[in-house]
């Protein structure tokens, strides 16, 4: 019988509310076999080949961290591009200023642009964003140069900007971008399908080793250094499915990571809404039969309804945005419901992104009309991102039995912004309401959607604890969480957003023997230096792995 390793900690959070604490556990072949103190596990031990691991005596154990919602193409796709952030971003192999403003920003991008390697075949930089850097446009891209091709990559990633070079080089039809209608030719803007029609001409160039595989390796360290050890892939597929398994599969068996991931398969494959919805079932249906160990696929599947929140693209119930735009859909109204209802009818857990408060409406029109056709009990139907809502759309989800998998860092980043120039303050600082959900009993987790905010769990606790803005304004204190519901929305309850919680996400007897090791106790410090908590080390099956800094 192989051996057991006891780990002892100064405190181990397990997450189970029958015994929160503990300070030793035990570990045989990668699962946990017992979580107490060292007397109360000396049946297991008596008698055993067993050893004491007192590395972590000092240190605190929580369940390993798990991201329900990262996107691990996009963020292998980016990090070997050049970031130009309103915020500083810090890197696996670079720390990255802010750039405020568009005059700072133009000089950001030439600069950049004129100590590219080279080493991509077109030049492409991400985190630009109109609220933060004004307004750029093709003509912009074009004095930087009309010979090398520059994309720029919105802050969202749901669209991009493009220079002529560029252009002619990905060979976007002309007539294409006059009849689309989330394509502006003359600005060279590409928005949210439109952006798809950019992605499609990159295919090619996007999933080498010199960019998607070097990304990827980045991609690893940045997910050991926020602690995690089971990720969600939420959107399996959106460029092509085959060859984003071949290179995840390829990249995530040699880097070794330690680190699982779940494959979450786009509903509409290719986003083509007009898809007959039996077809595109079976076909995700035999792509996600696939898959053991550290990289698999289960019976969940995602699905888009509005627009993305950084490009002020979500569709809004009235009173809409102060300088009356409108928002997109990513999916027709008319379509979501019967896209979705193949998989409802085989018994697969649906996701659905949804930004706006009207977004969120449709999703729940659907989920009623799934459940009037077809009931079905702990259905697990879950919100993803969950921007904007009302106090009545929280009572609706909790009525419907749905769960929220929420990204608290919009508040953070786009709070006060919004207040003053897009939405107003009442709904601005309302955004993610969480403690909403956790007053009308709705089961929550907290994402990163990796780029759109930080791979750092602790972080994303930070903000649902205490909801400061970047400004370093509070707002609406009625909507926080306590440190426990916030410690429970990134291990426990991100398990259950996955269908993971019997394998993951508490250290009790039989899970996986997945940990996060901490150097200080979230539970004892100021709740405004949650962030500030260092990584020690990560568990991943039984097999330490020392969080580099």
């Amino acid at each position: 019988m192989a051996r057991i390793t006891v780990f002892t900690a100064r405190r181990i959070h397990t997450m189970c509310e029958a015994a929160p604490h503990a300070t030793a556990v035990a570990v045989r072949d990668g699962m946990i076999l017992e979580a107490g103190t060292l007397e109360s596990l000396a049946p297991w031990l008596d008698g055993a080949d067993c050893e004491i691991d007192e590395r972590f005596a000092g240190k605190i154990i929580l369940p390993g961290f798990i991201d329900p919602h990262l996107h691990p193409f996009i963020g292998a796709i980016l990090l070997p591009t050049h970031f130009i952030t309103a915020f500083e971003w810090n890197l696996p192999d670079r720390r990255v200023p802010a750039t405020v403003g568009r005059e700072a920003y133009l000089a950001a991008l030439r600069a950049a642009f004129a100590r590219d390697d080279g080493a991509l075949p077109l030049f492409v930089t991400w985190g630009y964003h109109h609220l933060w850097h004004g307004d750029v446009t093709r003509a912009d891209l074009n004095a930087i140069s009309r010979d090398r091709p520059i994309a720029l990559w919105h802050r969202s990633f749901h669209e991009l900007i493009l220079n002529d070079a560029a252009i002619d080089m990905l060979k976007i039809d002309a007539e294409v971008m006059a009849r689309h209608g989330q394509i502006d030719a003359g600005r060279g803007r590409f928005s949210e399908t439109g952006g798809m029609v950019v992605v499609a001409a990159l295919k090619p160039l996007i999933f080498t080793d010199g960019w998607f595989g070097a990304g990827l390796k980045l991609l690893h360290r940045v997910l050991h250094r926020g602690g995690h050890t089971t990720v969600a892939d939420m959107a399996w597929g959106i460029f092509d499915f085959e060859t984003e398994w071949a290179a995840l599969e390829r990249v995530w068996r040699e880097d070794a990571p330690p680190c699982r991931c779940m494959l979450v398969p786009t509903g509409l494959p290719g986003l083509d809404a007009g898809a007959d919805p039996d077809q595109a079932f079976a076909r995700v249906q035999s792509l996600s039969a696939r898959g053991t160990g550290a990289l698999f696929c289960d019976d969940h599947v995602k699905f888009f309804a509005d627009g993305a929140l950084f490009s002020e693209l979500f569709q809004l119930e009235p009173p809409g945005f102060i300088d009356g735009h409108a928002g997109e859909w990513m999916t027709p109204p008319h379509a979501l419901t019967g896209a979705m209802r193949p998989y409802w009818d085989a018994g697969w857990k649906i996701h659905v992104h949804c930004t706006g408060n009207l977004g969120l409406e449709l999703a729940l029109d659907a989920l009623a009309e799934l459940q009037a056709a077809r009931p079905r009990f702990d259905h697990r139907f879950t919100i993803e991102h969950f921007g904007l809502s009302t106090e009545e759309q929280v009572a609706r989800i909790a009525a419907l039995g749905a769960q929220v998998s929420a990204n608290i860092w919009y508040l953070h980043e786009l709070g006060e912004v919004f207040a003053r120039r897009s939405i107003g303050y009442e709904r601005a600082s309302q955004m993610v309401r969480l403690g909403s959900l956790a007053r009308a009993g709705v089961p929550f987790a907290l994402h990163s959607d990796y780029t759109m905010a930080p791979a750092e769990p602790l972080r994303a606790a930070w903000v649902a604890v205490n909801r400061v803005t970047e400004g370093g304004a509070v707002f609406c204190e009625n909507e926080r969480i306590p440190v426990h519901q916030a410690m429970q929305a990134i291990t426990i309850n991100a398990a259950r957003m996955l269908g993971q919680e019997s394998r993951i996400g508490s250290i009790r007897a039989g899970k996986r023997a997945d940990f996060t090791v901490l150097d200080e106790d979230p539970y004892e410090i100021d709740p405004m230096r949650l962030k500030d908590i260092p990584i020690h080390a990560t568990v991943f099956g039984g097999e330490v792995h020392e969080v580099v800094p």
